[in-house]
């Protein structure tokens, strides 16, 4: 495992990524998690130290770095007991601009995302009644003179009470008056701290991950806060999501290297029957597999980083990877929580905040029984499942 860790890709960043955050051990996340808090201080660290704009070029203020070096600070995050999901975003996010923003958009954010003074991490795509099924969200911005104005409802918008500006995809030509369904969507970037007309209403869930639902009551966006070519916002998204669904694999790496060296350690040192508790392939096997599972997801997944920065398509290995990594993740989870006993439910080791953090990835950003379907699909060439 240290060889795995060693030779990974960006070394330099992961060690200093690793400094940052033994500034931040168990007992800050214990506390934050007791509150439902924001990590307001781990990300002001994170975006003082450069790695929030890892990804805008270095002509904005930001490092002008390859999508993997941002998977490689979300690994080691979530390697070193930490939690990527305050502000990982951000990251994926910034492509939708980056690719699709105008000058003047690019401009007039870009600069302040990348030192800080404004933050980029909510996401409003999902709504209550159509999920996943983005194509049918409800939420319809009318066009009046050079403004928009907004009206419905988003749901599951993470850091929307702790971010200055939201990415929305909303609707701008009814469903029934479009040739195919994935057409008339928009996307927009709403600056939440003069927007009237909106919402936010935190829901507490069973990790601290600052969910939220966000109501929009003809709220007005100016026009030329609209992202690319009106009609055009559901493409736009999809591009993001490959590189959203690739960090969110790293994220889960990093979270198997976590509970794998919490019960690696436990197994040596807990004696029982006058043996180390490791010695017992019931220990040991579950711990063994989920590594595997894990070093196999790590090698989907840099491929498909490598795919991503060569500009070719990456759909399969970027929800293939996202879906073994999570997979890797719960079965690390498990094996951590079964090797430690009782003490795994204790607050003071942080397994249980980690156990309950890693869970969400089997259904978030995407359920993986919708990987499956797109595996089906689109990689095998079965027939539509749904």
């Amino acid at each position: 495992m240290d060889h795995a860790l060693n030779t990974a890709p960006h070394a330099e960043i992961r060690e200093e990524v690793r400094k940052l955050c033994a500034r931040f051990p168990g007992e800050y996340w214990r506390e934050l998690d007791a509150r439902r808090g924001y990590p307001t201080e781990f990300v002001k660290a994170l975006t003082e130290a450069g790695y929030l704009g890892a990804l805008i070029p270095e002509e904005f203020g930001g490092a002008g770095l390859p999508l993997s070096a941002a998977a490689a600070i979300l690994e080691t995050i979530h390697a070193e007991g930490c939690n990527g999901a305050a502000c990982h975003a951000q990251m994926y996010i910034m492509g939708t601009i980056l690719k699709h923003g105008n000058a003047d958009q690019k401009a007039r954010y870009l600069s302040g995302i990348a030192s800080g003074e404004l933050r980029l991490q909510a996401f409003g795509v999902t709504e209550p009644t159509s999920g996943t099924d983005t194509t049918n969200l409800r939420t319809f911005a009318r066009k009046e003179g050079d403004k928009y104005i907004v009206n419905g409802q988003k749901i599951w918008t993470s850091r929307a009470e702790h971010s200055d500006l939201m990415l929305l995809l909303a609707r701008t030509t009814p469903k029934d008056q479009v040739a195919k369904k994935t057409e008339g969507l928009s996307t927009f970037i709403v600056d939440m701290r003069t927007a009237k007309g909106l919402t936010i209403r935190p829901i507490r869930t069973m990790m601290n991950h600052n969910s939220c639902e966000v109501f929009f009551d003809n709220m007005e966006v100016p026009a030329e806060n609209l992202v690319g070519v009106e009609g055009r916002g559901f493409r736009y998204i999809l591009d993001g999501m490959n590189a959203e669904r690739l960090l969110i694999a790293s994220e889960s790496i990093g979270d198997t290297k976590w509970f794998t060296q919490k019960s690696v350690a436990y197994s040596r040192e807990r004696v029982l029957f006058g043996k180390p508790i490791g010695t017992n392939q019931g220990v040991q096997f579950p711990i063994a597999k989920a590594y595997a599972q894990m070093r196999a997801a790590e090698a989907i997944v840099q491929q498909g980083l490598e795919k991503f920065e060569a500009g070719l398509p990456c759909g399969e290995e970027a929800n293939m990877g996202k879906m073994l990594a999570a997979d890797a993740a719960w079965a690390a989870a498990e094996a951590c929580v079964q090797t430690h006993g009782g003490f795994g439910f204790a607050e003071e080791y942080d397994i249980e905040r980690k156990f309950r953090e890693a869970r969400l990835y089997q259904v978030a950003p995407i359920s993986t029984n919708l990987i499956l379907s797109y595996i089906g699909e689109h990689v095998l060439g079965m027939p539509r499942s749904y």
